[in-house]
């Protein structure tokens, strides 16, 4: 599965901050009808995604019914993003 859009970048103040890209309703609608062929284990979601020309490897994180893409330093430092910066990501769930 495939998906396109844009977000946000918000942040998560806890003991560490980290930095995350809140699925779209519509694409986290999407995820959920194959989340029981994807997750492999907590709910969480893997995924191959592309933000500029750099490509990662992560999780999805299951938040409120939707799902958060969490942006490592090693995504964001060299891409200058920060909280309140708007994205375009493209994104592709692994199924097992």
């Amino acid at each position: 599965m495939e998906l396109t859009f844009t977000g946000r970048v918000i942040e998560w103040r806890g003991p560490a901050p980290y930095y995350f890209v809140p699925v779209p309703d519509q694409e986290s609608a999407d995820i959920r009808e194959v989340a029981a062929m994807a997750t492999y284990g907590w709910g969480v979601i893997p995924v191959e995604a592309r933000i500029g020309e750099l490509a990662f490897a992560t999780s999805l994180f299951p938040k409120d019914g939707g799902y958060l893409l969490p942006l490592k330093n090693a995504v964001r430092t060299p891409q200058g993003l920060s909280a309140g910066d708007d994205v375009a990501v493209r994104m592709t769930v692994r199924l097992t």
